[in-house]
């Protein structure tokens, strides 16, 4: 991260705890303070503030972090949002600030920027006038034109890239980037649709055919370094304001479903770009908002899907509600059909997610068949268990005991068996969350706790460094060439100050947050260093003899073999007198 001094200053000058006292009630218990996580949905306090290392950590959902990762969660915004509004706090001008990863693929996202306009400029000539036509047909306006960036890519197979030639970019990236193969372009005769990132940074694009064709609908740009399907959530950047002001987020299935809300003034929306969500858009959707309605389309799959996602989300801790659309409708279609009022009445009567999965379940069942209303009563339980609202239970027992003609008192107690072996589980779940003490075999314990001493002692980073030691693992050996080299270019390791420095180092956080949330004691003695150092480098020893084993299994020489079979011995007399 550039000018990392600046950012640590203006970490220095906010106290943590009273950041987050702004949003969450804070009480002192010993040298930590407690308070309700935010970031899922927690009845107890369960994440600690540490006013020494300026840090928070919730021991239930593992969200942690600083000063700014804390203001990216509870805003909603990316980190150099997060370092602006802070450092006007306290009176630092923060500019032009630019991770790793900005710099690396600057290119990238410079010919995105310009293919972007040259596809807007095509649409709004002479030759697009087709393509305008189609959409003015699919009542897009101009302004909604303008609003999404909405371009043309012509019929001509290089004229794109003869643009970008021109332009002084070389052939072979504007090939990596999915845009043309070798020297045609990929996309021909589609009206396009920009694909932005968390950031609003345009990272691909989405072609759509408006002629008759046998052509694929869609087709979007391959996979890139900067773009991946399944980690973006189209019009994401845009919704933000109108999330935080309608306080939940509409999540649709198409770039039109998006298009058309936002023609009628509902714009606190995304789309998934395919009907099955993923691990990173939970993600972005946890940063939007805690309030999830899902809007897909009206037809059996698109059912099934809001039966998927909907399970996926609640189990991310999201609220979860469903719009219900006619059968065959989407949000476009059906916005078009029955206008805004509908659609506005339709999410105003969102079905809570447990109403709709009940009803889904009804969906099919064969009620003459015991079997087949076993299971579909048990689901229905289960389902009813994890309600916290008992008014709601006992509306969905009277409700089940007419459907199946079973007595009220059979099917409460199967409820309660539910709800008893919940909070089990939930125990289960608690304790296994919230213990620190786990178990692992004397090299990985050696080198966690070796690095979590490299955090707070200059001594040991130094001993690191004569020592050439080699971890257990890629990640712990990054993290701990990152601690040395952090050490010798700032002079001191600073926990908050270095979370910051990772932020463009994701890969190594979760390495880094299992360090540091050792229990161990502040101070070290030399003898406990060298029973480090001497785990450490008998794994190291044992690593070579398992290398040399397989090589001397693959020697086909005896002399050889023989010259192998000889460093192996050494090496365990070696680790013997060690």
């Amino acid at each position: 991260m550039n000018n990392q001094n600046t950012i640590n200053d203006i970490r220095n000058k906010i106290d943590i705890v009273d950041l987050i006292s702004e949003y969450v009630p804070l009480t002192k218990k010993g040298q930590y303070y407690w308070g309700i996580c935010p970031f899922h949905n927690d009845k107890n306090p369960s994440m600690s503030v540490d006013p020494k290392r300026q840090t928070y950590n919730c021991w239930s959902c593992h969200n942690s972090g600083n000063i700014f990762n804390f203001l990216e969660q509870i805003e909603n915004i990316d980190f150099k949002e997060a370092l602006k509004i802070l450092g006007d706090r306290v009176g630092i001008t923060v500019n032009n600030f630019a991770s790793s990863t900005d710099k690396k693929y600057s290119k990238y996202y410079d010919i995105y920027d310009i293919t972007a306009k040259f596809y807007q400029l095509m649409l709004n000539t002479e030759i697009g006038k087709k393509a305008r036509e189609y959409l003015k047909k699919r009542n897009i306006d101009s302004d909604t034109i303008k609003e999404f960036g909405i371009g043309l890519a012509l019929d001509e197979k290089n004229k794109l890239s003869r643009y970008l030639k021109e332009k002084k970019y070389d052939l072979n990236t504007i090939n990596e980037l999915g845009l043309v193969n070798g020297e045609n372009d990929i996309f021909i005769n589609r009206i396009m649709f920009p694909l932005e990132d968390r950031n609003g940074r345009i990272v691909g694009f989405s072609g759509r055919i408006y002629t008759d064709s046998k052509l694929s609908k869609y087709m979007n740009t391959k996979e890139t370094p900067i773009f991946r399907k399944g980690s973006c959530l189209y019009h994401y950047y845009a919704s933000r304001e109108y999330v935080r002001q309608q306080k939940f987020a509409i999540v649709m299935e198409g770039f039109m479903d998006v298009i058309r809300a936002s023609t009628i003034g509902i714009k606190n929306t995304v789309a998934l770009m395919g009907t099955a969500i993923t691990d990173e858009q939970i993600s972005l959707l946890k940063r939007l908002s805690l309030n999830i309605y899902l809007c897909l389309d009206g037809d059996n799959p698109g059912l099934d899907s809001m039966l998927h996602n909907g399970e996926l989300l609640e189990k991310a801790g999201l609220n979860v509600k469903i719009v219900m659309l006619k059968d065959e409708e989407d949000p476009d279609t059906f916005i078009l059909k029955y206008g805004k009022e509908r659609f506005l009445s339709l999410i105003e009567n969102a079905l809570n997610y447990s109403d709709f999965k009940i009803e889904r379940l009804r969906n099919g069942v064969n009620f003459s068949s015991d079997i087949e209303l076993s299971k579909y009563i048990n689901n229905v339980l289960k389902e009813a268990s994890e309600i916290k609202d008992e008014i709601r239970q006992e509306i969905i027992l009277k409700k089940l005991a007419t459907e199946t003609n079973l007595s009220y008192n059979t099917l409460e107690k199967k409820l309660n068996e539910y709800k008893e072996k919940n909070n089990n589980n939930r125990n289960l779940i608690t304790n296994f969350s919230t213990k620190k003490d786990i178990k692992y075999d004397k090299y990985m314990r050696a080198s966690l706790e070796f690095i979590h001493y490299m955090l707070i002692n200059p001594k040991v980073i130094r001993i690191y460094d004569n020592k050439k030691l080699y971890f257990v693992n890629s990640e712990l050996r990054n993290l701990a060439g990152e601690i040395s080299y952090y050490y010798h270019n700032y002079g001191d390791i600073i926990i908050a100050d270095f979370y910051t420095y990772l932020e463009d180092k994701k890969e190594l956080l979760a390495a880094f947050e299992k360090v540091l949330n050792l229990e161990l004691d502040e101070k070290i003695s030399d003898i406990t260093i060298e029973d480090y150092v001497s785990a450490i480098s008998e794994y190291n020893v044992r690593q070579e003899i398992l290398r040399l084993e397989e090589t001397m299994r693959k020697e086909t020489d005896e002399l050889e073999k023989a010259k192998v079979a000889e460093q192996i011995r050494l090496l365990r007399i070696g680790g013997n007198r060690s």
